[in-house]
């Protein structure tokens, strides 16, 4: 770890300490003990920074800190952790604590991150619309990204990204899985009772039932909140700041209907089957 980001990583631990302490002295200490841990889960490019805005959200209801650390599966500089890293970062996590990342559907994350004293969250989100938004960002917001130069040197088209992004990379120097490969890794979620799993289109469309939804999960966690449900889901409304995420394009659903041609879309039901029905995005695939 470079200097900068070492000492900028202890100068965040020192103000996670004060921003628990804070929340003890404002909520009571054993309000803050009996508290859940609460860990936002994502896919990339499935609006995880609109999930973390939400949760960050819960420090205006109750004994609930937003630590101001990066995801558990990224460095200070953002870069990919190795596995014992992220569990340590999960088990560092401490009642009221609010974190997000983006971790697999696997052992020994599967045990952890269900077991009692947490709040676990996954939100996913239509893999077109998901395909759309990492094109986007790896080509036009985000040089430092692995399939920048890929994108921008190799293909010359939206439709050859896309079809590249539905099929996956596999070249010197450029690794990407397939639509299949990415969601085949977080889909095991979907099969755990204790995780609230969400779409990205119901926080965005239907936004107060999933906000409702948020809080009666964290009610079975075992929080209760001191306003009514009303205020408390207004409360997390008013957390959400799209522009302030450093990622944000549109936040559109549907918006892949823009950019996918008749040969990605074609390419799209080759490689990734059932999957869109699988979601419940389609109920066939005839679309």
């Amino acid at each position: 770890m470079k200097p900068y980001h070492f000492a900028k990583s202890w100068i965040k631990f020192g103000r996670w300490r004060i921003r628990r302490l804070k929340a003890a002295l404002v909520w009571g200490f054993t309000p803050l003990r009996n508290a859940p841990s609460v860990f936002g889960n994502s896919m990339p490019k499935s609006g995880s920074h609109l999930l973390a805005q939400i949760l960050k959200g819960l420090t205006g209801l109750g004994p609930f800190i937003n630590p101001g650390l990066p995801p558990v599966n990224r460095s200070e500089g953002n870069q990919p952790l190795p596995e014992g890293a992220v569990l340590t970062n999960i088990h560092r996590m401490q009642p009221g604590d609010i974190r997000y990342g983006y971790i697999h559907a696997k052992e020994p994350f599967l045990s952890l991150l269900t077991e009692p004293g947490r709040a676990t969250f996954f939100l996913y989100r239509d893999p077109r619309d998901m395909l759309v938004s990492h094109v986007f960002y790896a080509t036009d917001m985000n040089p430092s990204h692995g399939m920048h130069q890929y994108y921008t040197q190799r293909l010359h088209s939206m439709e050859e990204r896309l079809n590249a992004a539905i099929e996956g990379v596999d070249e010197p120097g450029y690794e990407l899985s397939s639509v299949c490969g990415r969601y085949d890794a977080y889909l095991g979620w979907l099969e755990q009772p204790e995780v609230l799993c969400l779409r990205f289109e119901d926080l965005t469309l239907e936004q107060e039932a999933a906000l409702g939804r948020v809080m009666d999960f964290l009610e079975r966690r075992g929080f209760t909140p001191c306003v009514s449900r009303s205020q408390a889901v207004a409360t997390l409304q008013g957390a959400i700041k799209p522009r302030k995420s450093g990622t944000f394009r549109k936040g559109q659903p549907g918006d892949w209907r823009e950019h996918f041609t008749q040969k990605n879309k074609a390419r799209f039901k080759a490689v990734a089957g059932d999957l869109l029905i699988r979601l419940g995005y389609e109920p066939d695939n005839d679309w």
